[in-house]
C-alpha cells in the first residue's frame, strides 16, 4: 500500500466516524447512551433509536460498501475489464426488476424476505450476460455493452410497471434510490454473514484470478480450469451485490470506485485489490451516509444515501481517470470481429426510408377503441389526422437525431460502446432539464429545451476533456462518462424522493412522452435532425477519419481540435433537443448506430444515415406500442423504445461472431 492510501484512508475513516458521532450525539448526549447488550424493555425512546436505528445504520454502511467493493473488485478481476461492477453489467437491475414484479404482481412471494427473490433476478441478468459475452471471449466492450442493455431492459420494465401502479410510485422510488434507514440489526447481521462468506471465496479465488490475469490461453496451459473460475467468481459476485440490492436497494457507482481507487492508492496484485476494495467501498458508502445524516440534522433526511454515492463519488473518479494504472489487456477486443461491409448501400437505406414512411402512414390508420382494434375510415382518418401525425412526426425526430447522435459519438470517440446515455450527455440532458425547472418560474417548452441542450452539450464537453487525451484508452472515456451519469442520476434520485412539485415533472419527464406534441414542436423537432442530418453530411470526410486514430487524422490534414469541438457541438445539441421528447433513458444513441453496423452501413455517412433511419423507425413503433398498449392510458415513450430495440439487440448478440 503507497504513502498516500496510508494517509487517505484513515483521514476518509475518521471522518466517517465523525460525522456518524455527531448525528448520534444530536439524537442523544453521550451520558445517555444505552448500555450493551442493548435491551429494547429498559430504553427509552431516544435509545431505541439509537441503538436499533442510527448504529445498525452505521454498521450496514460499511458491511454493504464492503460487498460492494468486493464485488467490482471479482468482476473487474475475472473479466479482465476495469469497467465492471453490478450496475454496468446488469446485475443490480435484475434484482431490482424482480424485487419490483414480486412486489406488485405477486407479494406472497416476499414472505420469506427479500434475498431469493432478488438473488433469483440478479443471478437471471449476470446469465444472460455472460452468455452473450461467451460468444466474444468475454471482450470487455462487449460485456458492457450486453449489460447496460440487459440493465437496460430491466430497468425499462421495472419503471413501467411502477409507473403504471401509482400506489407503489414513492416507496420504490426511493427504494431505488438506497435507503439505508434500519429498525434492527437483522439486516446488518445477514449482510455482515454475506460478506463473511464472500471474503472466504474471494481468499480462495485469489490465485486462480491471478493466474488468470496472464489471459485465457496462458491460464489454461498452466493447467487452470478457466470455466470453473469465472462461473465461481461470477455467482460470488452476483450474490455479494444481490444481498446488497435485497437488502437496500440500488446503490451504484461503489462496485466501480473501489477497485479503481485501490488500483490508484497503491495495489500491486490482486491479493491487494481483493482486500483494499472491500475497505475504500465501506469508506466510501459510511462517507455518504454521513452527509445524508449530517443534511437530515439540519433539515430532515431528504434523499436515500444510494442517491450520493454517484454525486460524491462521481467527481472522484473524474480526477482519478487519468491517474488510473494499467489497462485492458491488448487484442481483448479481436473478438468483436470486422463488421460486415455492403458493397450497395443504397438499397438497404432507401428500404429504410420506405419502411420508415410505410409504418408512419400505416400507424396513422390503426386505432383502437374500448370495442377493440379498428382502421379507420376515410373521415375518422382524416379528423385524427392532426392529432396523431405530429407526434409521429415528433417521435420520428428525435429517434433520428438521437441516433445520429451516438453515431458521431461513436466515430468521434473509436468506441462502440459510445452514445448519449453510455456518455453522460443524456444525464447532463437531465441536468439541465431540472435544473431549468428549478431556476424558471413555470417555464414553457423554450426554456426547457435550451436548459436541457446546453446540459447535454456541458456534459459532453467533460467528457471530451479526457477523450482528448491521446493516452487514454476507450475504457476510460467510457469510465468519464459513466462518472458523469452517477452524477446525473443521483441528483435525479435527490430530486425525486423529496416529493417536491419538480420531483414529479422530473418523474414523468423522465420516462418520455409525445402526448402534448403540437405542430410546432414537431417541426422544431424535423428542423433540428435535419440540422444534424446536414452537418453530418459536411463533415462526414472528418468522421471517416477520426476512427483511424489521432495520429493519422492529424497526418490527413485534419483539424483535429475543430473537428472534435464541432462534433462534440452537434450531438450535444441533438440529444437535449431530443431528450425534451423523450426523456434520457431510451437508448436509442446506443442501439440504432449498432444495428446500422450489423446491417453492413459501415461507410461514415451511410452509417450515419442509416442509423437515423433506424432510430425513427424505432420511436415510430415505441409512439404507437406507448399509445395502444395500456390503452386507454399511455406507457412512457422512453421506455417503450427500450423494449423494442434492447431485446433485439441483445438476440443478434447473441446469434455468433458478428
Amino acid at each position: 500500500m503507497s504513502r498516500t492510501a496510508r494517509i487517505v484512508l484513515p483521514l476518509a475513516a475518521a471522518l466517517a466516524l465523525a460525522l456518524w458521532l455527531a448525528a448520534a450525539r444530536q439524537l442523544l448526549p453521550w451520558a445517555d447512551w444505552p448500555a450493551w447488550p442493548l435491551d429494547p424493555q429498559a430504553m427509552d425512546l431516544h435509545q431505541i433509536l439509537l441503538g436499533f436505528g442510527l448504529m445498525p445504520r452505521g454498521a450496514i454502511a460499511l458491511v454493504a460498501g464492503a460487498a460492494l467493493g468486493l464485488s467490482g473488485a471479482i468482476l473487474q478481476a475475472v473479466l479482465r475489464n476495469p469497467v465492471a461492477d453490478p450496475t454496468t453489467l446488469g446485475i443490480s437491475a435484475g434484482a431490482q426488476l424482480a424485487l419490483v414484479m414480486a412486489t406488485i404482481f405477486a407479494p406472497a412471494m416476499l414472505d420469506q424476505g427479500r434475498w431469493p427473490v432478488a438473488m433469483a433476478g440478479a443471478g437471471s441478468a449476470a446469465a444472460l450476460v455472460m452468455a452473450i459475452g461467451a460468444r466474444r471471449a468475454f471482450a470487455p466492450v462487449t460485456m458492457v455493452i450486453a449489460g447496460m442493455l440487459v440493465g437496460m431492459t430491466a430497468s425499462a420494465i421495472a419503471t413501467a410497471i411502477t409507473l403504471a401502479r401509482g400506489e407503489y410510485l414513492l416507496s420504490l422510488v426511493i427504494w431505488n434510490g438506497g435507503a439505508l434507514v434500519q429498525q434492527d440489526w437483522a439486516g446488518t447481521r445477514a449482510l455482515a454473514l454475506v460478506l463473511a462468506l464472500g471474503a472466504l471465496g474471494a481468499a480462495a479465488l485469489a490465485r486462480p484470478l491471478r493466474v488468470l490475469s496472464l489471459g485465457a490461453e496462458g491460464a489454461r496451459g498452466l493447467g487452470l480450469n478457466i470455466a470453473l473460475v469465472r462461473g465461481t467468481a461470477v455467482a460470488l459476485a452476483v450474490a455479494l451485490a444481490g444481498a446488497v440490492s435485497a437488502e437496500l436497494g440500488l446503490i451504484g457507482f461503489v462496485g466501480l470506485a473501489g477497485p479503481a481507487l485501490a488500483r490508484t492508492l497503491g495495489a500491486r496484485n490482486m491479493a491487494q485489490v481483493l482486500w483494499l476494495a472491500p475497505l475504500i467501498g465501506a469508506l466510501i458508502l459510511s462517507v455518504c451516509d454521513g452527509v445524508v445524516l449530517a443534511l437530515a440534522g439540519a433539515g430532515g433526511e431528504m434523499f436515500p444515501t444510494g442517491a450520493l454515492t454517484g454525486l460524491i463519488g462521481g467527481p472522484l473518479l473524474i480526477w482519478l481517470l487519468p491517474r488510473l494504472r494499467g489497462s485492458t489487456p491488448p487484442g481483448t477486443e479481436a473478438a468483436e470481429g470486422p463488421a460486415p461491409r455492403l458493397d450497395r448501400p443504397g438499397r438497404v437505406l432507401v428500404a429504410l426510408a420506405l419502411a420508415a414512411a410505410a409504418m408512419a402512414l400505416l400507424l396513422v390508420w390503426i386505432g383502437r377503441l374500448p370495442g377493440g382494434w379498428a382502421v379507420l375510415d376515410w373521415q375518422s382518418f382524416r379528423a385524427f389526422l392532426p392529432l396523431r401525425l405530429p407526434r409521429l412526426i415528433a417521435a420520428g425526430a428525435a429517434g433520428a437525431a438521437l441516433a445520429m447522435a451516438g453515431a458521431i459519438l461513436q466515430r468521434l470517440t473509436a468506441n462502440p460502446l459510445a452514445s448519449p446515455e453510455v456518455l453522460g450527455v443524456s444525464g447532463g440532458a437531465a441536468i439541465g432539464y431540472a435544473a431549468t425547472l428549478f431556476a424558471v418560474t413555470a417555464p414553457g417548452q423554450g426554456p426547457l429545451t435550451l436548459g436541457t441542450m446546453a446540459g447535454a452539450a456541458l456534459a459532453l464537453a467533460l467528457v471530451a476533456t479526457y477523450a482528448r487525451r491521446r493516452d487514454m484508452p476507450a475504457e476510460r472515456v467510457l469510465l468519464a462518462g459513466i462518472a458523469v451519469s452517477a452524477m446525473a442520476a443521483a441528483v435525479l434520485s435527490a430530486i425525486m424522493a423529496t416529493g417536491s412539485p419538480q420531483s414529479w415533472q422530473v418523474l414523468a419527464w423522465l420516462s418520455g412522452s409525445s402526448s402534448k406534441v403540437g405542430p410546432v414542436q414537431a417541426a422544431a423537432l424535423s428542423a433540428i435532425a435535419g440540422a444534424v442530418a446536414a452537418a453530418a453530411w459536411l463533415s462526414r470526410r472528418w468522421l471517416a477519419t477520426l476512427p483511424l486514430g489521432p495520429e493519422v487524422a492529424a497526418g490527413l490534414g485534419l483539424p483535429l481540435v475543430r473537428a472534435r469541438l464541432a462534433l462534440i457541438l452537434v450531438a450535444g445539441l441533438a440529444t437535449g433537443a431530443a431528450s425534451v421528447l423523450v426523456g434520457p433513458l431510451s437508448f436509442t444513441g446506443l442501439m440504432a448506430p449498432h444495428l446500422a453496423r450489423r446491417l453492413g452501413l459501415a461507410r461514415a455517412w451511410d452509417h450515419v444515415l442509416g442509423a437515423a433511419l433506424i432510430g425513427a423507425l424505432l420511436m415510430i413503433a415505441a409512439d404507437f406500442g406507448a399509445r395502444m398498449a395500456g390503452f386507454p392510458y399511455e406507457l412512457p415513450l422512453g421506455l417503450f423504445a427500450s423494449l423494442l430495440g434492447a431485446p433485439w439487440l441483445i438476440w443478434l448478440m447473441m446469434r455468433g461472431g458478428r
